[in-house]
C-alpha cells in the first residue's frame, strides 16, 4: 500500500536535518553540528487540500477534510478508493437523494480521473476494517466532490501486480510513474541525495558548484555526444563527467568541490547503460587515497535508509590483483565464496595433456572453483551448457570433476584426476561428497576471468534451484585498490592506454617506472563495489605539469593540445588533489532492488538510448542544419538504404 512505503520512507531517512550557523569565509574551518530536533515534512501545504490520502487514521476521526486523488477503483456504486502519491483511502459515496450531483460526479467519473472530495472521517462500520490497509479503520463520509479532470482509457491498469513490459511502461512513463515502486523509488533517491549534500556541504564544508554541459572533446576514456556550433567545422562535446573543471576548481582554491553531476556517454547499446546518468561528484585537495576512502564510507553510512541494515565501516579493501587472483574480476561480489583457487602444482607431474600443455607455456596456470552441492542441484546440461558456453566465449576447455567418480556423467579425464590428485583437490578445495570441481588451464588472467564468469552463473544456476547464495538484504562493500595505470590497447597491444583516465597518479613507489616499464605501474584509482557492481570510482591526480604533459604526450601519445588549459592551471601552482564519482543511478538500483536502473531514473531511455515516449532522438529539416553548416549523409549500405528511403529528411522521401 502506498502510505506503508511513505512512511516507511520518512522514518528510514529521517536523521535530523536542523539548521546551521550561516557560513562565512574566516568560518569555514569550523565544524557544522546539525540540530537533533526533527523536521517533519508538511505535505499540505500551499494546496486545495488538507490532508493526503495515505495519513488519515483513527486519530483524525470527526475532522473535516479535502482530499485530492486519483480514483482507484471503485465497488458497487457504494465505495470507491482514493489514492495520490501517499497512500490510499475508502470514500464513502452518499446515496441519499440530496446529494444526487456528488453520486452522479463520483459513480460517472471513469477510473484514474481526478478528483477533489470534502468530508468527515469517519469510523468504518464494526468488522470492515482493513489490517492491510494503513488507513483501514476509516473512511470519508462525502459531502461535496469535484471532478477536477476526467480519465479516458488507459493502455494498462495502474496497479502494481499487473505486468507490463517495459517498452509499454516507458512509452507511458508519465502512467507508469503513478505506480507505488516507482513512487517509492523516486523518493528514496530524493531524500538520499539530500542527506549526501547535508552531510557534504553542512558537515564538512563542499561547495556545491555547477559545471558546464557544453564542452571540447577529451583524449581517452568513453566515446562522447558531440553537439554542432556555428562555427564552420567546430563542435561541442557533452562532458562525460566534469574531470577537468574539478580539478581546475581545485586549483582555483575551491578546496572540497561537490556536484549532483549529470554525464553523458555514447556508448551504444548497453542494457546496464544510460546515454544520460547521474553521479555524486567530488573532488578535495591536499587529501591521500585514505582520506577519500574515509569520506565516502561516512557518506554512505549517514545517507542510508534505517530500513536496511546499518553501513558497517571502514569498508574491507582489495587489491586488483587479489581480486582478479581470487574471483577472475575487479568487481567481486563478496556475498558468498566459490572462490578461485590456483592448483597448478597439483598437477606438476600430471598425464592429462591439456594440463600438461598449459603449464609448459609462460604464464601458464590451473585453476579451479568449488561448487557447494552441484552434484545435487546442476544438471548434466547445466554441465554441458558451462562447457559448451566457455568453448564458445573464450576458446577453453573447463573440466568438471566430481567427488564420486563412480557418477555416470563423470568424464574419464575427470575419473582420472579423481584417481591422482583427489585428496590433494579435496584439501585444497574443502571438497565435500556433493560439490562439483569445476577445473580450466591456461594463461592466468584468462583462466581466471572464464572462472569468474562461471563463478557467477553457477550461483544463478544453485538459486534457481533454491539455493540461497545471494542474501538480497545484505549489501557487501568493497574498496578495490592498486589497479594498474595502463593497459594494453585491444586494437595494438604494443601501444598503451589508461586504464582510468590520463589525469590518474601513478602509485609513489612505482614513479621509476614510468621511464623505463610503464606498463607496470600501479596506479593511485579505487574503486567502490557493492554486491558485485561497480559504484564509484576515483583517483588521486597528477598535479605536477611536466609529469602529466610526459604521460600524455610520451607513453599515451596523446595531442597535449587538447589539454593545454589544464596543463596551464596546473603550472600555477596546482595543490594536490583527488576525487571520486558515485554512480546514483546504480547504487539506488542496488539498495532498491530494482531489476534495471531504468527503474530509479524518471525518465530513462531504452537500452537503445531512445526515449520511447517522445520518440527522441528525431530528424531535424535540412533547412535547419543550415546554420550548423552540417549536412547528413546517408548509409550506402543496401538494407540500410532501404530502411532510410522512408526518413521524413531523406532527400527521395
Amino acid at each position: 500500500m502506498f502510505s506503508c512505503w511513505l512512511s516507511r520512507l520518512y522514518w528510514a531517512l529521517s536523521k535530523p536535518t536542523g539548521r546551521t550557523k550561516p557560513l562565512i569565509w574566516g568560518s569555514l574551518s569550523r565544524s557544522l553540528v546539525l540540530s537533533s530536533q526533527r523536521r517533519i515534512p508538511e505535505l499540505s501545504s500551499f494546496v486545495a487540500r488538507t490532508n493526503t490520502c495515505g495519513e488519515l487514521r483513527s486519530s483524525h476521526l470527526g475532522q473535516e477534510v479535502t482530499l485530492c486523488g486519483w480514483i482507484q477503483y471503485r465497488r458497487q456504486n457504494i465505495f470507491l478508493v482514493l489514492r495520490d502519491f501517499n497512500g490510499l483511502v475508502q470514500v464513502v459515496i452518499p446515496q441519499d437523494e440530496s446529494a444526487a450531483s456528488v453520486k452522479k460526479i463520483l459513480c460517472e467519473a471513469p477510473v484514474e480521473s481526478v478528483v477533489q472530495v470534502s468530508g468527515i472521517v469517519i469510523s468504518r462500520p464494526p468488522g470492515q476494517e482493513n489490517p492491510k490497509m494503513p488507513t483501514g479503520e476509516i473512511e470519508i463520509k462525502v459531502k461535496t466532490a469535484k471532478l477536477l479532470n476526467s480519465c479516458k482509457k488507459l493502455p494498462f491498469e495502474i496497479k502494481d501486480f499487473l505486468k507490463k513490459t517495459e517498452a509499454l511502461r516507458l512509452q507511458y512513463r508519465y502512467l507508469d510513474l503513478r505506480s507505488s515502486q516507482m513512487q517509492y523509488n523516486l523518493r528514496l533517491r530524493s531524500q538520499m541525495v539530500m542527506k549526501m549534500r547535508e552531510y557534504l556541504c553542512n558537515l564538512h564544508g563542499f561547495v556545491d558548484v555547477e559545471t558546464p554541459t557544453l564542452f571540447k572533446r577529451t583524449p581517452g576514456g568513453a566515446k562522447e555526444f558531440v553537439i554542432p556550433s556555428r562555427e564552420p567545422g567546430k563542435f561541442y562535446s557533452l562532458p562525460q563527467s566534469p574531470q577537468q573543471f574539478k580539478q581546475l576548481l581545485m586549483v582555483g582554491g575551491l578546496d572540497r568541490y561537490f556536484q549532483v553531476a549529470r554525464c553523458y556517454r555514447d556508448e551504444g547499446s548497453r542494457p546496464d547503460r544510460q546515454p544520460e546518468f547521474t553521479q555524486i561528484d567530488i573532488e578535495m585537495s591536499f587529501v591521500d587515497q585514505t582520506g577519500i576512502q574515509s569520506l565516502i564510507e561516512g557518506l554512505v553510512q549517514y545517507s542510508w535508509p534505517n530500513d536496511k541494515d546499518p553501513v558497517v565501516v571502514p569498508f574491507p579493501s582489495m587489491t586488483f590483483a587479489e581480486a582478479l587472483a581470487g574471483y577472475g574480476t575487479d568487481k567481486p561480489d563478496t556475498r558468498f565464496g566459490m572462490k578461485i583457487v590456483d592448483i597448478s602444482d597439483v598437477f606438476r607431474n600430471t598425464e592429462v595433456r591439456f594440463l600438461q600443455d598449459a603449464l609448459s607455456k609462460p604464464q601458464g596456470t590451473v585453476k579451479a572453483i568449488c561448487i557447494p552441492e552441484g552434484a545435487k542441484y546442476l544438471k548434466r546440461k547445466d554441465i554441458e551448457s558451462i562447457r559448451k558456453s566457455a568453448a564458445d566465449r573464450f576458446k577453453q576447455e573447463v573440466l568438471p570433476v566430481f567427488l564420486k567418480a563412480s557418477r555416470n556423467w563423470n568424464s574419464p579425464v575427470g575419473k582420472l584426476i579423481m584417481e591422482e590428485q583427489g585428496l590433494q583437490l579435496i584439501r585444497l578445495l574443502e571438497v565435500q561428497e556433493e560439490d562439483v570441481v569445476l577445473l580450466t588451464a591456461g594463461e592466468r588472467e584468462k583462466a581466471c576471468s572464464l572462472l569468474g564468469k562461471l563463478r557467477l552463473e553457477c550461483a544463478d544456476l544453485l538459486e534457481a534451484g533454491g539455493v540461497v547464495l545471494r542474501d538480497p538484504a545484505l549489501f557487501s562493500f568493497l574498496w578495490v585498490v592498486d589497479f594498474p595505470l595502463f593497459l594494453p590497447k585491444e586494437e595494438n597491444p604494443k601501444e598503451l592506454e589508461s586504464a582510468h583516465h590520463p589525469f590518474t597518479a601513478p602509485h609513489p613507489s612505482d614513479v621509476h617506472l614510468l621511464y623505463t616499464e610503464p606498463q607496470k605501474v600501479r596506479s593511485q584509482h579505487y574503486d567502490l563495489v557493492l554486491n558485485g557492481s561497480e559504484i564509484g570510482g576515483g583517483s588521486i591526480r597528477i598535479h605536477d605539469a611536466e609529469l602529466q604533459r610526459y604521460i600524455l604526450a610520451t607513453i599515451l601519445k596523446e595531442d597535449v593540445k587538447l589539454l593545454s588549459h589544464l596543463l596551464q592551471a596546473l603550472d600555477c601552482g596546482a595543490p594536490p588533489h583527488g576525487g571520486i564519482a558515485l554512480g546514483l543511478d546504480r547504487l539506488m538500483c542496488l539498495i532498491t532492488g530494482a531489476p534495471s536502473i531504468r527503474d530509479v531514473i524518471a525518465f530513462p531511455k531504452s537500452f537503445r538510448g531512445h526515449d520511447l515516449m517522445s520518440n527522441a532522438p528525431d530528424s531535424i529539416p535540412p533547412e535547419e542544419l543550415k546554420p550548423y553548416h552540417i549536412q547528413v549523409s546517408w548509409p550506402t549500405d543496401p538494407e540500410a538504404e532501404k530502411s532510410s528511403l522512408n526518413h521524413p529528411c531523406h532527400p527521395e522521401s
